[in-house]
């Protein structure tokens, strides 16, 4: 039998991530996957920021045409609506969700005016809330980019995704527990042909059951809410006994509006749980918060 394809971005975090995902899967399977590196829209910046897609499409192109069977995606840049026959196949066990801060223990010990850099509006929008006298800077590139301009001096601090840095197995930085996560940070989606039996089959075997039940909840959330991964969003759920709690977030870049809430459900219905949370931000003024931005 032919060795099982996976597609992903050819970054270092994405590679190492298909690796983990290769090496599960051979120890299952009993052969080795291979590892089939695909450049992005994204990655190459010819997608608007804005298009859901960017990481994804390119990949998801190469699992309809048949160039590979298994894709392997970081959960948060996966669209809440894929493509006609793929179907989101397995969800590995979660790593740390939350983000951390890089260079110094807390937001609080920054000096008033200090530059903090981070990609992601969510982020910015999370952090001037909580210090509004704070330069939240864009900062874009691969995580040895991001460390590099912050080693050179050029922010005080930087904001990055625990899990991450732990996949790279770099020092995790200082957790941000207030900041509410991405939906989806963390966890990675398996992703397949829905008539490829063989990789749903063999990515079914590597879901953790308990992170396919957050991240439906949290990815609900962001469906609801029309949002994508550059919106200033954030969603986490945690298993509280036979309950799901869901948190999320909804915030201008600037600071100026924001709208929090926390739901605990049944766990057995993550989805609708994702549905109400939503519901209940749009009631207090979340679409307006988000047509804002």
């Amino acid at each position: 039998m032919p060795p099982l394809r996976i597609g992903t971005r050819g970054s270092s975090l994405a590679l190492a991530q298909a690796t983990a995902v290769a090496d599960a899967l051979a120890a299952a399977d009993g052969a080795e996957p291979e590892i089939v590196p695909i450049k992005t829209s994204g990655d190459a910046r010819r997608a608007d920021p804005g298009d859901k897609s960017r990481f994804v499409k390119e990949i998801e192109d190469a699992l309809l045409d048949g160039s590979v069977d298994l894709a392997v995606h970081s959960a948060k840049d996966v669209p809440g609506v894929l493509p006609d026959g793929l179907s989101i196949v397995g969800v590995p066990p979660r790593a740390d969700p939350r983000d951390a801060i890089v260079g110094a223990e807390s937001l609080a010990e920054l000096p008033d005016g200090a530059r903090v850099g981070t990609s992601s509006l969510r982020r910015q929008a999370q952090i001037v809330a909580e210090r509004p006298d704070l330069q939240v800077v864009a900062l874009r590139g691969n995580v040895d980019t991001r460390l590099r301009r912050l080693e050179e001096g050029d922010y005080a601090a930087i904001v990055l995704a625990v899990a991450g840095l732990e996949r790279l197995g770099l020092p995790g930085g200082s957790p941000l527990d207030t900041l509410v996560p991405a939906a989806g940070q963390g966890c990675l989606a398996l992703e397949a042909r829905s008539d490829h039996e063989r990789a749903r089959e063999l990515a079914a075997a590597l879901t953790d059951h308990d992170s396919l039940l957050r991240l439906t909840a949290e990815r609900a959330l962001v469906e609801g809410l029309e949002a994508d991964c550059r919106t200033p969003v954030g969603a986490h759920a945690a298993l509280d006994g036979d309950s799901l709690v869901l948190t999320a977030f909804v915030g201008a870049p600037d600071g100026s509006a924001w709208v929090r809430d926390t739901v605990a459900a049944p766990a057995d219905g993550p989805a609708a749980l994702g549905r109400e949370v939503a519901s209940r931000l749009l009631a207090a003024g979340a679409a307006e918060v988000l047509a804002s931005t």
